[in-house]
């Protein structure tokens, strides 16, 4: 069976008042997939992202990331553990103004220990995969929308993690912005990554091979179970899925650390 990068069993989330915001959730994400975790506002995606990232713990129950059990880490051991599998596209960008696209992307570097030289030049590797190699100079409010996602993106990217969560990564973006960025999306998933989308569009969540529908912070329908048969290349060839070319795999992390709990 393929690895999991993500391993829900029976979680929980509750604050007081007798607020439940997930119930009993079990769920699995195997290395490679694709997929979107879809609901309205209020059925528990932002409690399930915030346990996903290692940003808020479980009430009960166990939540596993990269094999973790983050119940048994320490603030500074989560901190390590997003920094080397975990990156975060959110649907509002968060560049630093003033500041270029090269260099809101070296960002995500800083707390990893990697010098300034290093941390541009792989800033700039970064860009380029997602096509943007040539907007390395330019500072923040000189990028669209849609390129402004695309450098979060490779900020998300630059550390080179295992899973990619993107919360409502379309939201903040007109319509082909939008579809250039979930074809971003796509040809990530093919090159090997581990793709979470969260959305409330359905029409986004029925367009990628995975889709688990949430509701008063419960899993209600899950379209298939974790590890499908077919590997992030030829799922992206599949019909339906946007013409192009994917971007080559990435070289293997550098990184060789572990976390210790």
């Amino acid at each position: 069976m393929t690895s999991a990068v993500i391993e829900l069993r029976a979680a929980t989330k509750s604050y007081p008042g007798g607020v439940h915001a997930l119930r009993g959730v079990d769920l699995r994400v195997a290395q490679g997939e694709l997929l979107a975790i879809v609901g309205p506002s209020g059925s528990g995606k932002s409690t399930l992202l915030n346990l996903l990232g290692t940003l808020d713990r479980a009430t009960s129950g166990e939540v596993r990331v990269a094999g973790h059990d983050v119940s048994r880490l320490s603030d500074a051991q989560l901190s390590a553990l997003r920094a080397r599998h975990i990156g975060f596209v959110f649907q509002h960008f968060h560049l630093a103004p003033g500041r270029t696209a090269q260099d809101n992307v070296a960002d995500g570097l800083l707390y990893g220990g990697t010098g300034l030289r290093a941390r541009r030049a792989r800033a700039r590797t970064a860009l380029e995969e997602v096509g943007l190699g040539h907007r390395t100079g330019h500072l923040a409010h000189q990028l669209s929308g849609g390129e402004k996602q695309r450098v979060a993106i490779a900020r998300a990217l630059v550390g080179e993690p295992d899973l990619l969560l993107a919360d409502e990564p379309t939201g903040a973006l007109d319509s082909a912005s939008g579809a250039r960025v979930m074809h971003l999306l796509r040809a990530l998933h093919a090159a090997g990554r581990t793709v979470c989308v969260i959305t409330h569009d359905h029409d986004i969540a029925d367009s990628l091979p995975r889709r688990i529908r949430f509701r008063d912070g419960e899993i209600v329908d899950d379209s298939g179970a974790a590890g499908a048969t077919g590997s992030p290349r030829e799922q992206a060839s599949a019909p339906g899925s946007p013409p192009g070319h994917a971007p080559a795999p990435a070289s293997p992390a550098e990184h060789t650390e572990e976390v210790t709990p």
